[in-house]
């Protein structure tokens, strides 16, 4: 029944990156940064969270990543300028973007992994259950994500993911769940309860086709669990074996998504992602089809 459980009201976007796998371009400025069409690319994490009903939001970041907080911060000389010079929609942009919610900073002061970028932030989350966004992967949708996740969470009291069915043989770019339907929940076939969790597995191996998209919302013992696990490779702790033990020790919901997604921290992804939102954009969304549809290819 829902309202037997804490709100959603904390979220956790760890952006402590060193972005490899967009060099040359990241060398000097956050992976998180980089523009998608007017955007850059943590703010669509960031409008989905408002849009969710989250309230604070704790970004994780590390060294050469003051270019987040600036964008966040507010800017009274550029609105000034913009003012000045008669362009107060512009002005009126800019300062929305440092008061769309309350945000928090904490440092993760090496790369040691997802799971340890969530457990960087455990302070600041306290004693109730949050959402973490991957902010390189960008979802669009009626509902967003991380706001069914919430419902989720709010019915039922255990944490729950976004899934979406990938194509076998790419399962070895993701993290692939084994999950069973859970029957007589208000969200269908829609709604799983999760096994196990696999780190990309071969395709004659992976369990399913359903693979993790990057929005969690999890309760507040995944922190216990983080905190038990033993580094991996490269001396990381992985959020996948939290998510394992959460899974079998307390349950685990994984929701298959309905919507667009976006792995725009890959090059081609993030192509894609600029491509077919600019395609929605109603100021020049046309023209830029037109555009298009005029090119040799």
């Amino acid at each position: 029944m829902a309202g037997l459980h804490k709100l959603v009201r904390k979220a956790v976007l760890p952006a402590a990156g060193l972005g490899t796998r967009f060099l040359p371009a990241t060398k000097a400025q956050p992976k998180e940064m980089l523009p998608v069409v007017d955007k850059p690319l943590i703010q669509y994490a960031v409008e989905e969270c408002v849009a969710s009903g989250i309230e604070n939001i704790i970004i994780v970041t590390g060294r050469g990543k003051n270019a987040i907080e600036d964008h966040f911060d507010t800017s009274p000389e550029l609105e000034r300028f913009l003012e000045d010079h008669g362009k107060s929609d512009r002005a009126e942009m800019v300062r929305q973007i440092s008061h769309m919610v309350r945000f928090s900073y904490t440092r993760q002061k090496e790369p040691l992994g997802l799971g340890h970028a969530v457990l960087t932030a455990r302070d600041l989350v306290g004693d109730e259950p949050f959402a973490v966004l991957l902010g390189d992967v960008i979802l669009t949708s009626e509902v967003p994500a991380t706001r069914s996740l919430a419902e989720v969470y709010e019915a039922t009291g255990c944490g729950a993911i976004t899934v979406e069915q990938v194509p076998r043989e790419k399962s070895h770019l993701y993290g692939i769940v084994d999950a069973r339907p859970a029957p007589g929940q208000r969200w269908g076939d829609r709604l799983l309860r999760v096994n196990d969790l696999v780190e990309k597995p071969k395709p004659d191996a992976a369990p399913s086709n359903l693979a993790v998209t990057g929005r969690y919302v999890l309760p507040p013992v995944i922190f216990e669990h983080l905190e038990r696990i033993k580094p991996g490779a490269g001396g990381e702790i992985q959020l996948t074996d939290a998510l394992r033990m959460l899974a079998k020790e307390e349950g685990l919901w994984a929701l298959i998504y309905e919507g667009r997604s976006y792995d725009a921290g890959d090059k081609l992804g993030f192509l894609k992602a600029n491509v077919e939102i600019a395609l929605d954009n109603p100021e020049f969304g046309e023209d830029f089809r037109a555009y298009l549809k005029s090119l040799k290819l």
